[in-house]
């Protein structure tokens, strides 16, 4: 007789599995596109219409990924215990709250407040939560499906800059943002894809054998900070550069047609990393990968200290640089499926992710500041110095995981 359980998993069919992974990614360019990439496409609408400063207005960006960081432990908690169903769904309705306070605020503490909701919302909805969903559901399997998945993502900029742009040209930057509070709860229909509740039999199934062996605490201790400090020096790289990438290809000396020209690279380069981890990802071992992003990061500093010289270097730190930030976001879900396998997988990462945001939320300002005092070049060296850590802490990682192996 087959009980409640084993149906549900017999029901997890190739075709569930792939409208699943579909819907997931859909939800992922919504999330990202009507939640993350706000401040890009109204920051400076923002700005012009209630007389503020860029750096009042950004503030509020920073604020919400302080949030993130608040609450990231007990989103993954409760991704943990529940599944993502509920968890991402109401991610798009407050995200959706979010949008509409942010459009009817008229003072500093109500914009503030509103960035207070949509940080809140991003925890819930952006690519730890689906990934942890993914773990929830498939376990030790779902590399290849988070990898899909950002390939989704990444193109919420592509459709959603343009789409800002053209309903702010219509309605104004706050008739937009309820356009997209409209869009966010259309879109959560997207996520009833997820199961209720993944069952513990399924994860089990998935898990690989020894990983409900104890670990000794220093060694468990030393992978989980190993991986922490990798994921906040990308997070702070990323949010960085970000906030700062078409002032420090114009610090190159390029002309601003060619610099948007080669700006839009980055966006290919992303797109070029995450295929070649759909097709040739699973060749390798995970925790391989994860030196691919930091060697890529470094290559593409290299070029930038040469890009003043020729408009191809150039261009080829910008897609260099792509490529490894786009691959970065496939390793830093991953890795720790592989490290600590699939039981606890949300809080756990939730937990260690928390310095990341908080570093995430500093980084614009710390970027401003020392392109400022000490100019580009010296602070891609800082980049280049952190991407040489990140590459040790990826070597350390291999390390740590052969005597995890060696111990059980």
């Amino acid at each position: 007789m087959q009980t409640a359980s084993t149906r549900r998993g017999a029901d997890a069919t190739p075709s569930s599995d792939t409208s699943l992974v579909i819907r997931l990614g859909l939800s992922q360019l919504v999330a990202w596109g009507a939640l993350h990439y706000i401040i890009g496409v109204f920051g400076a609408d923002i700005a012009r219409s209630m007389g503020w400063s860029a750096v009042r207005v950004h503030g509020g960006f920073s604020v919400s990924l302080v949030v993130m960081g608040l609450s990231s432990r007990w989103v993954g908690e409760w991704i943990d215990r529940h599944g993502g169903r509920r968890a991402m769904s109401m991610g798009f309705w407050i995200g959706a709250s979010g949008c509409v306070l942010l459009a009817l605020s008229q003072d500093v503490a109500t914009f503030y407040l509103a960035w207070v909701v949509l940080g809140f919302a991003m925890r819930l909805s952006l690519y730890d939560a689906a990934f942890a969903s993914l773990v929830k559901v498939k376990g030790v399997q779902s590399q290849q499906s988070m990898t899909v998945i950002t390939l989704f993502g990444g193109l919420a900029s592509t459709a959603f800059w343009p789409l800002g742009h053209a309903l702010a040209s219509v309605w104004g930057w706050r008739g937009a943002l309820v356009a997209y509070a409209a869009i966010l709860v259309v879109s959560s229909l997207l996520l009833r894809a997820i199961p209720r509740a993944a069952t513990a039999q399924g994860v089990a199934r998935t898990e690989p054998a020894g990983s409900e062996t104890v670990l000794p605490v220093p060694l468990e201790a030393a992978k989980t900070a190993a991986y922490g400090l990798g994921a906040t020096l990308i997070l702070f790289m990323q949010a960085g550069m970000a906030a700062h990438f078409i002032e420090l290809l114009s610090r190159l000396g390029w002309a601003i047609g060619a610099v948007v020209a080669m700006s839009t690279m980055l966006g290919i380069g992303q797109l070029l990393g995450r295929l070649y981890m759909v097709f040739h990802g699973h060749r390798f071992p995970i925790l391989w990968m994860n030196l691919l992003p930091p060697s890529l990061l470094l290559l593409s500093y290299g070029l930038y200290f040469n890009g003043g010289q020729s408009i191809v270097l150039a261009g080829a730190f910008a897609l260099l640089y792509g490529a490894g930030n786009g691959i970065s976001t496939i390793t830093r879900g991953a890795v720790p499926v592989a490290l600590f396998g699939a039981k606890g997988y949300g809080a756990r990462v939730g937990r260690v992710l928390r310095p990341a945001f908080f570093a995430s939320a500093a980084a614009p300002m710390a970027f401003a500041w020392t392109i400022t005092q000490w100019g580009a070049q010296a602070t891609v060296s800082i980049n280049v110095a952190f991407s040489a850590v990140l590459l040790g802490t990826a070597g350390t990682l291999i390390h740590l995981d052969r005597k995890t192996r060696r111990s059980t």
